[in-house]
């Protein structure tokens, strides 16, 4: 934790107004569940994997390991960068969006809430990549359990002043690139999800920041996140 955490939404603080005085981790839990909502929604349409997916399943074919291995590794190392590009301590906080993500995935596999919705293949997709950016903007606002590529992006954006579609592009296009040439699946919903939820989660931040009056604790300060 920090001690120069910002006390409103922006870089032009103001008094907390009710809206304001909302359980910062209320928005997290809601963004957990809907971006559990939206990765169920993804790996049913069949249409691919994300790139950190890509990634672990190209490793997969060369080593022993596990998927969630895989990632939780790739989790360390940005954390690691993080860490010290800001001179911080490493926080643990992104572990537990993955594990509680995870868990809420493997139970909407098992009630399979998208089979209701009777979408099918494309729309599906774009469904779960629009609730996936919706609930990274929420997590990422929340300054709370950020996701370790989100975080590194975050960095990014505020030390080379890149739009943070960029950024996390950048990050995630590594990924992909090593994990098709190591042999991992690429599919359509892999550059959608590339595209449409790196792209959407910037202007959704601003949306929930000037029309639903939700604080940003995350774009606002890197340094802040918890």
């Amino acid at each position: 934790m920090n001690a120069h955490r910002p006390s409103g939404g922006g870089p032009n603080r103001h008094p907390l107004r009710p809206a304001e005085l909302a359980p910062r981790g209320l928005v997290y839990l809601l963004g957990c569940l809907v971006f559990s909502l939206g990765a169920h929604c993804f790996i049913r349409s069949d249409l691919g994997t994300d790139p950190l997916d890509v990634f672990s399943l190209g490793v997969l074919r060369h080593l022993p390991l596990t998927i969630g291995i895989c990632q939780a590794v790739v989790a360390i190392v940005c954390i690691a960068v993080w860490s010290a590009w800001n001179g911080k301590r490493p926080v643990v906080s992104p572990f537990v969006t993955f594990f509680l993500c995870g868990s809420l995935i493997d139970l909407f596999q098992w009630l399979r809430p998208a089979d209701w919705l009777g979408l099918r293949s494309y729309p599906l997709m774009l469904l779960g990549a629009l609730l996936c950016a919706y609930a990274s903007a929420l997590i990422i606002m929340s300054g709370f359990g950020i996701r370790a590529i989100d975080l590194l992006a975050i960095t990014m954006r505020h030390r080379w002043t890149w739009p943070f579609w960029c950024a996390k592009g950048l990050v995630e296009g590594v990924l992909l690139v090593c994990g098709w040439l190591l042999g991992g699946p690429v599919g359509i919903g892999t550059v959608a999800f590339l595209v449409f939820v790196d792209l959407l989660i910037e202007p959704f931040v601003r949306f929930n920041r000037r029309f639903l009056d939700i604080p940003d604790h995350g774009f606002a300060v890197t340094l802040a996140v918890s």
